[in-house]
């Protein structure tokens, strides 16, 4: 190749160029939040999707259309009611992507019941979100609801 660097020296310094970068775009947002929001945020838990045609989990999905965030929650749950797994996709900012994802860790083992008196104050308090971020943990209450209201549906018709 051409000035004798081989490919995969090539990658391995754009990846740790792109890394540097990530971490300099970060830095701002690392000294605004608290260390539970940066936490959720860079290592957000239970990403990904359940079977919505399956009876036993319920999908909510929510947006807020001022800021152009949008949450999908799911849950699947067992037979005695109780919440097994808790999956999110999440567009939006750094403080809806930690709402979800603590959203979904707070769920898992939860009696649906249970699960439906969630209270955005239990995620903001968790995460310390600032005011101006409130609206993220009340869209994760939403999703939460919404997905129990889902699934109880789906089984109201079985």
């Amino acid at each position: 190749s051409p000035g004798g660097s081989k490919p995969i020296a090539k990658g391995q310094a754009m990846l740790r160029c792109l890394r540097s970068f990530r971490r300099a775009a970060l830095a701002p947002f690392r000294r605004m939040y608290h260390p539970n929001v940066v936490d959720h945020y860079e290592n957000p838990r239970n990403v990904g999707s359940l079977d919505t045609k399956d009876e036993n989990v319920g999908t909510g999905l929510v947006g807020a259309p001022a800021c152009g965030d949008v949450m999908k929650l799911q849950i699947r749950i067992d037979e005695e009611g109780t919440i097994q797994d808790a999956k999110f996709k999440t567009f939006g900012c750094g403080s809806a992507i930690a709402s979800s994802s603590y959203a979904t860790e707070w769920l898992k083992g939860k009696n649906v019941d249970e699960a439906a008196k969630l209270q955005n104050q239990e995620i903001a308090s968790h995460l310390n979100l600032p005011p101006v971020k409130l609206h993220c943990s009340m869209l994760a209450e939403d999703a939460v609801k919404a997905a129990i209201e889902n699934y109880k549906k789906k089984k109201t018709k079985a």
